[in-house]
């Protein structure tokens, strides 16, 4: 029961890398900045998924906890984006 475990987190990992780059072809190619900013936003979350792929896969909790720092610099990184995007300035 463990390596079809095992099975389906690979699985699941491979399928979450193939969405991060069909995401980064939308932050290439997108057609507006919000287009753009949003599809960067969903790379970090799908990162964010494959953060815990890897540590479900090692059986490591480091890698949720460098998950939980990324989720709060993707979100961070986000308002500061849409706030410039929206004022032309940062703060």
């Amino acid at each position: 029961m463990k390596g079809v475990f095992e099975s389906v987190l690979v699985v699941a990992l491979v399928v979450h890398v193939s969405l991060i780059s069909v995401a980064f072809w939308r932050v290439w190619r997108g057609e507006t900045v919000m287009d753009r900013l949003l599809a960067a936003d969903v790379i970090g979350a799908i990162v964010l998924a494959v953060f815990i792929l890897l540590g479900l896969i090692h059986g490591n909790e480091l890698y949720i906890d460098v998950a939980l720092g990324f989720a709060a610099l993707t979100f961070i990184s986000t308002i500061a984006l849409a706030r410039y995007i929206a004022r032309r300035r940062v703060f």
